[in-house]
């Protein structure tokens, strides 16, 4: 067995707690932690996000009692490793990460005076490296700078991308097929290729005629779902036409988008596309609809308050009260509001009488506050979603991309009886530290949604730009 000894960076935790369990390996794998560490979890612990709460989570798992690991008694620590703590005044200690079945021993190395000088940039990633070198450790990070750092030093390191998509404009839920003009649609669940399509793919059919001697399409194209082993036809400006929603879908994507959240089957859809694209609106519109038809009692919008990797980005350090603080992250839902309002006071006097006042988007004033309250939209933080149960509402998770699989999970199973929920992102648009455009909370779905009944899945690539936001789009 070749065993591994690995040197967990923060980030390794606060990407996902059981990422320890991952590395782990039952027991093929030796685990090794920082004071360093402690001290930087430590410090984060009491933050209202995903951070925070996998900070949190650290320190719920672990137990420095010592005892029995999964029925064996602990092993003292190698004695290469009890000399150069020892040459090096380390303190040592075994600390047990407890979750669910697994107790899993991690190495505590505590260094009461590091080597290097202190300094203002980086001093921790230094200690980390100067740890790892003393030990011989591979140093594991998803922080790209300190993994590139201890390589330049000679020291191995590693990242740790679990679920990585290397192709993920390559995904795609659309299934096209031909069919001749004599043959029903329903004979499509025939064909071999429909009956290995997940439920819910999207699926275009053009239709075929002949002549004495040639074959050749009519130009009329059919539109529909796979819904459990047959051929749903989707009427789509019959289905608008019927609901009416204030803002009617522009394209294709828009349109089965919009078809697939309002369909009576489907409890789960991950929607990603980038600025411009609707995904926002059209999950408005979507959820608009439902609570109109008694569907769902409201709608609840949640959004990911990470922002970036200062600590000014996030939700605490914003002025104002928890729902001021809140506003800056919503502004997608607001702008979506805002830009429904703006259609509505077009259309005819009443509705700017009844959407009367000063639209704000961050503040959500007036007509705002009053459309909020109308189609009973709640805001809710995804710090406060833990313990609650969500029961027959229409949820928007937005901006997806920047959740963990972890916090996924837990948003997840919040969903209650009579509840639907979309996820939306853009993939290729990350502002968490640890998460990359081949790695994020959307692409997981997306992974999932290919090859799983459960989840419907949908790639939006038309995006509705003004000419300047085009021009930076193309030329940035």
């Amino acid at each position: 067995m070749n065993t591994k000894c690995y040197l967990l960076d923060t980030s390794i935790i606060l990407d996902d707690t059981q990422n320890i369990i991952f590395l782990w390996q039952n027991a093929q794998n030796e685990l090794f932690i920082s004071d360093v560490v402690i001290e930087e979890l430590d410090k984060k612990k009491d933050l209202q996000n995903e951070t925070g709460f996998f900070a949190r989570e650290f320190f719920r798992c672990i137990n420095s009692d010592g005892g029995n690991i999964n029925g064996h008694l602990q092993l003292p620590l190698k004695e290469s490793f009890e000399s150069i703590a020892k040459s090096n005044n380390d303190f040592t200690q075994t600390i047990l990460f407890k979750y669910e079945t697994f107790t899993i021993p991690l190495t505590l190395i505590y260094r009461p005076k590091y080597k290097l000088l202190p300094q203002e940039h980086s001093y921790n990633d230094s200690k980390l490296i100067e740890i790892a070198r003393d030990y011989d450790l591979i140093l594991l990070s998803n922080d790209i700078s300190l993994k590139v750092r201890a390589q330049a030093q000679g020291i191995p390191a590693q990242s740790l991308f679990r679920d990585r998509v290397e192709n993920p404009s390559d995904i795609d839920f659309w299934a096209f097929f031909e069919l001749h003009k004599d043959i029903p649609l329903v004979d499509l669940k025939d064909d071999n290729i429909f009956q290995n399509l997940t439920q819910w793919s999207l699926v275009q059919v053009e239709e075929l005629d002949n002549t004495d001697s040639a074959l050749y399409k009519t130009g009329k194209k059919t539109f529909g779902l796979k819904v459990g082993k047959e051929f749903e036809e989707l009427h789509l400006d019959e289905i608008l036409k019927i609901n009416q929603p204030y803002i009617m879908p522009i394209n294709l994507e828009q349109k089965m988008l919009y078809a697939l959240l309002t369909h009576p089957q489907n409890n789960l859809t991950i929607a990603t596309g980038s600025t411009g694209s609707g995904k926002t609106l059209i999950a408005l519109q979507a959820g608009i609809t439902l609570v109109k038809n008694g569907r769902v009692d409201g709608i609840i919008y949640m959004r990911n308050t990470i922002t970036a990797n200062d600590k000014e980005a996030e939700l605490g350090y914003r002025k104002g009260d928890e729902n001021q603080k809140l506003g800056y992250f919503m502004y997608p839902l607001y702008s979506a509001i805002n830009f429904t309002i703006d259609k509505l006071q077009e259309q005819s006097l009443a509705k700017r009488i009844e959407y009367r006042g000063e639209v704000n988007g961050i503040q959500k004033q007036d007509a705002t506050e009053y459309f909020l309250q109308k189609h009973k939209i709640e805001i809710v933080d995804i710090a406060h979603a833990r313990g609650i149960s969500i029961g027959n509402k229409f949820v928007i998770f937005d901006e997806v991309q920047n959740a963990s699989n972890a916090t996924i999970k837990l948003i997840g199973t919040r969903i209650g009886e009579g509840s639907k929920i979309v996820f939306l992102g853009d993939w290729a648009q990350i502002d968490h530290p640890y998460l990359s455009k081949f790695r994020n909370g959307a692409l997981s779905l997306l992974s999932k949604a290919l090859n799983d009944d459960f989840i419907a899945g949908i790639q939006l690539r038309q995006t509705i730009r003004s000419d300047v936001a085009s021009w930076f789009g193309e030329n940035f």
